[in-house]
């Protein structure tokens, strides 16, 4: 997480105050299988990850903790529907094989974030280490025609079967480490980031509704964002990539992954900020594996939406922050779209107090 010492001029009175944005600052990739991307349209990373004020470092080391409200809703038909009926198991080898129908999921997840900053710099940057686990629902419907030519000793023979699932589960997530280091200099900040997916989670290839993503991943990359604290204004943006490891239940390994998200906003008082974020997610490296019936299967989404965010004291010692945003996805391809709302709270120590200088005692 980072806690950020605004120095703000200007209509901001000149006064120093935290801004407490989560290791999500807007928010975490989450690993539930809910057909988006690579594998059955699933990735290990959900665009929105980062967002504003992303590679701004800590004002201060020590503890701070972020939790979030993750929903979701996509749907998604043609290739993405029929690889997920290929992984269920309920398409045959031997068929060659269409689907005309949709896959749909509708997720509410919970996720707490723990991290801690170090007062000792790494390469002359602040570095910091969180975890992050998850728990929440997953509800997917899965129905349309699977139809096709099957293959047998005597010849191909049509073949059509109409298919209708309903899947949900409520679980426990899968773990995702991070560390992070981050430098500044004046109104630019650098960052890098190396994370993963420790794949514990609430996990079946042949279930429709997953909270786990089945196997292991790591992600790393690096961001910029421009501060101007004198007029409140920032841009932000993060690169990475995701490389997967083999799934061990399907023998199935997903493509590189690359992913830009960023975020813009305006701070409007000390207390208010508002913007707007985005990404682009698109799969650079092919699907492959012996358990790969759908071929390359490059997956790509747009998405673009609103943030905005407020900042409030908790007691003497805290800083709260809270920060809601939506995006809306478009121009996809072998990945569902839909729309997810983010709903981050962050608390963290807040700034402290600047001494009051003292006046000199003259005596006659």
């Amino acid at each position: 997480m980072r806690c950020l010492s605004l120095g703000m001029g200007s209509s901001f009175s000149r006064r120093y105050f935290y801004l407490c944005v989560g290791v999500v600052a807007a928010s975490l990739a989450l690993t539930s299988q809910i057909a988006r991307a690579d594998e059955d349209g699933v990735s290990f990373w959900i665009p929105g990850f980062f967002g504003s004020l992303a590679a701004v470092p800590a004002q201060a080391p020590g503890w701070s903790m972020t939790s979030i409200y993750w929903h979701d809703s996509v749907s998604a038909a043609g290739d993405v529907a029929r690889a997920r009926d290929i992984t269920l198991g309920r398409v045959p080898a031997n068929l060659t094989a269409s689907f005309t129908g949709n896959v749909n999921a509708n997720l509410d997840l919970g996720l707490l974030a723990g991290t801690y900053t170090f007062a000792t710099p790494v390469l002359g940057a602040q570095a910091s280490a969180s975890l992050l686990g998850v728990y929440g629902s997953n509800s997917s419907t899965l129905a349309g025609t699977l139809s096709g030519a099957l293959a047998t000793p005597f010849g191909t023979v049509p073949f059509s079967r109409f298919d209708s699932i309903n899947s949900s589960i409520i679980a426990f997530g899968d773990l995702l480490p991070m560390f992070q280091l981050k430098w500044n200099a004046g109104v630019n900040n650098f960052m890098t980031y190396i994370t993963g997916d420790i794949p514990v989670g609430a996990y079946q290839s042949t279930r429709l509704a997953n909270i786990g993503l089945g196997h292991w991943a790591i992600d790393s990359g690096f961001g910029y964002t421009y501060f101007d604290q004198k007029t409140g204004r920032e841009a932000s943006a993060v690169l990475g990539f995701t490389y997967n490891f083999v799934n061990p239940s399907t023998q199935y390994q997903s493509g590189v992954d690359m992913h830009l998200d960023w975020g813009v906003s305006q701070f409007l008082t000390k207390q208010w900020q508002v913007g707007l974020v985005g990404y682009l997610y698109q799969e650079i490296g092919c699907d492959s594996g012996s358990g790969d019936r759908v071929g390359c299967f490059q997956s790509r989404v747009i998405g673009v939406g609103p943030q905005v965010g407020y900042i409030f004291p908790v007691g003497d010692k805290m800083q709260g922050y809270i920060n809601l945003k939506a995006y809306g996805e478009f121009a996809n391809e072998n990945r569902p779209a839909g729309w997810n709302l983010w709903l981050t709270f962050n608390l963290s120590p807040a700034a402290p107090t600047p001494p009051t200088p003292t006046r000199p005692m003259f005596t006659k």
